[in-house]
Order: C-alpha cells, then structure tokens, then sequence
C-alpha cells in the first residue's frame, strides 16, 4: 500500500523536527560536560620554595709593600766608540795588520797600517840639515857680537841707546835664533810626519770594514777602515714620557736603573743581558712624541762572558726597572676590570671595589688605595657580575638555601 500524497508532507516536517531534536541535545551535553570539567579540575599552590647557588670562584690573598715596576720598551743597539780612520799623510800603502780585516778583534796600539816611509825620513834628514845650518850661523852670529861688545867697551860714552843695539849685532841675533826656532819646528813636523805613516788602534776596537789594501795610494781625507769599540755599547731607547719620572739616571751620587735586555729573535730561551740607565737625550722623536733614554751595556761582544753578543742596529726588548713605589699592592693587570674595579670576596659575597692605581706597567697595576692587605681578590671570570652575589671557593661545598618563589603544578 502505497503513501498517499497528502501524507509526504507530513513526514518530513517529522524528520525535521527529530533533527533539531538531536542537535540540541548534543550541544546541552557538550555544554555540560565542560561545566563539570570546569569544576572538577585542580587549582596550582604557591609553594614557598628557595634556591640559591653562590658562584664558584677561585681567589688570591694580596699584600703591600715596596715593588719597583718594570717598564718595558724597545731599543737600538749603537756603538758608543765608532770612528773611521783616515791618513793624515798621503803616500803608498806599505803594510797592513793582520786583525784589519772586516770581523777583526783589535787591541789598542796594534800596528794597523802602515804608509812608505821613505819620502818622509828624507825630509827629516833634510830638516835636520836646515837646523844644522842656522845654529852654525847663530853661532857665527854670536861671535860677531863678542867682537862688538869689545870694541863697544872702547868707544864707552860716545854711543847712544839705540846705536848701542846695532852695534852690538842684537837685532841679527834675534833674527837668526828665530830661523833657529823655525827650523826645529820643521824638524819636529817632519818627525811628526814620519810617525804618522804608521796607524796603531786608537782602542780596542772590531774592524766594521776596510777600504783599502796593500799598495793603495792613500791621501788625507781617504776612508780606510771602520773601527766600533768593543768596551761599551749603547741603547737607545724609546720611552713614553710618562714614564720617565720613574726612571733613576745615573749622576755622581747615584748609579742609573738596572735594564734587563732579551732579544728573543736570536738569543737562546732564557738568555738576557744587563745595563744602566746613563742619561735622557734632552729631544723627543717628532713622529712617536717618544723621549730617548741612552742605556749603557759593558763587554757589548761578551768577550769575557758566555753571555750572547750585541749586533749593532738590531732592536732590543729592554727592560728599564723603575724606582721604588712605597705602599702599594701590585696586582696583575688581567684581574684590572672596567673603570679601574676590583672584583673583591668578603664574607662570601663579591664586591666590586674602585682602585687608585699611580702606575702601569707591562703586566701589573700598582694600587695605592681601594684595598688593604689581606682582600681576597678575585681572579675567576664571572658571568654574572653584581654588587653582593654570593660566592664560594672552589674548595668549599655548594650552599643552597631556600628564598624564592617558584611556581609548582
């Protein structure tokens, strides 16, 4: 049996009805059960709960005293005796020294060189004639006044003052004794001359260089040889000028800082050598602004010592020691934080003190005030840097105390 058409409609309007029937029911159960979970779910506690850990550091325990910095700078090797031999004779090369060779090792008053003294005795015999001659005719002359001063004596009250030299030959005397005087100067130069064709070490010396050889012609002005002396050798340091209140420089009274020199390039590890402050070079280097300080080293050469030699021209790590700084803390630059700080542990909690430091140097601080002796310093890097945070040795054991709040589930 078949539906009629006037039922269709009727039917639908049924199925409609059930199915917002259904969605409602969904929603108020959906809606129900979020109220019960809202109810029902557990509320979080604060919880008073602390915890503290004090940062691990290591310290070191500083004291005053009396240190003297060290200012460290770079130097010049120069000779302190540097001169070039040139003849004072001109003539042949006749023989030279064996030691007068580029690298020799002279001694004062070695036979250098040595010019043809041939033309030269000639002149002295020379010279010597020309003596001979005018003493003979001094001596003529002397004779002739003799005679006069006789015959003087007979004509005595009829000759006047001036008359009375004439006739007594005086003003021939006088000019012959000075041909006399002349021709022993001439000896005595010829003489010179002969001693100057042989050149001795003026010091003990090390031959830089030669510039002539056996038979060369030499004239005055002529370069021979390059002579450094071998007793003293200088530096010529660098100095900010700063720094040079610190520096002693050597007077009648007191000798000039001690300098420690290294020459890390060529010296063995470890090997160093010693000097003096002498004395300021009263200029400063117009580039650097610099002050030169002249630095003395003695046996340069290490001829008498197992010392490393100096090489002239080569740069030196001089280090210059300063005077005595009085009551201070020497501390090393590394545990120098900024705006001249010092990490300090007391009663294990850091502070950060300010320091007056009067004088820097290549790897310290000296401090005057901002702390005593006894602080603990703090040499461990922190990541956390503020006033009053604790601390603890790295051979204490941790602390944790309870202080804070933290939120628990």
């Amino acid at each position: 049996m078949s539906d009629s058409p006037k039922s269709k409609p009727k039917w639908r309007w049924i199925r409609i009805i059930l199915t917002i029937i259904i969605c409602l029911g969904i929603i108020s159960a959906s809606v129900a059960a979020v109220v019960v979970i809202n109810q029902t779910e557990p509320t979080a506690q604060k919880i008073e709960s602390t915890r503290k850990s004090a940062a691990l550091v290591e310290t070191m325990t500083v004291e005053r005293g009396a240190f003297s910095p060290q200012i460290v700078v770079l130097g010049s090797v120069e000779p302190a005796s540097d001169v070039v031999l040139s003849p004072r004779v001109s003539g042949q090369v006749l023989l030279m020294g064996p030691k007068l060779v580029p690298g020799g090792m002279i001694k004062k008053g070695d036979l250098l060189l040595k010019i043809d003294p041939a033309d030269f005795e000639n002149a002295v015999s020379i010279k010597e004639s020309e003596l001979q001659q005018t003493r003979a005719a001094l001596k003529i002359e002397e004779g002739r006044q003799s005679v006069a001063k006789q015959e003087l004596a007979l004509l005595e009250g009829t000759i006047e003052g001036a008359d009375r030299e004439l006739v007594l030959r005086e003003p021939q005397i006088a000019s012959i004794r000075a041909e006399v005087s002349a021709a022993e100067a001439a000896v005595q130069r010829a003489k010179l001359d002969l001693e100057r064709t042989e050149i001795f070490a003026p010091f003990d010396a090390h031959v830089m260089s030669r510039s002539v050889n056996v038979g060369s012609q030499v004239r005055p002005g002529d370069e021979l040889a390059q002579l450094v002396g071998v007793e003293e050798y200088w530096i010529m340091a660098s100095v900010p000028i700063r720094h040079l209140k610190w520096i002693q420089f050597q007077d009648k009274d007191e000798s000039g800082s001690e300098v420690v020199l290294r020459n890390t390039d060529t010296w063995p590890a470890g090997a160093t050598r010693t000097g003096t402050v002498a004395r300021m070079i009263g200029t400063l280097d117009p580039q650097t602004r610099l002050a030169s300080v002249l630095i003395t080293v003695q046996d340069p050469l290490a001829l008498k010592s197992d010392a490393p030699p100096l090489i002239l021209e080569t740069l030196m790590e001089t280090h210059i020691a300063g005077r005595t700084i009085e009551d201070v803390i020497r501390l090393n630059r590394g545990y120098i934080h900024e705006g001249d700080t010092v990490w300090v542990m007391k009663d294990d909690k850091l502070e950060i003190r300010r320091v007056e430091i009067v004088f820097r140097d290549g790897e310290d601080a000296y401090i005057q005030t901002g702390l005593n002796s006894g602080d603990e310093i703090v040499i461990t890097n922190l990541a956390t840097v503020a006033e009053g945070i604790g601390l603890r040795k790295a051979e204490a054991t941790p602390i944790q105390t309870e202080d804070s709040d933290e939120v628990l589930d």
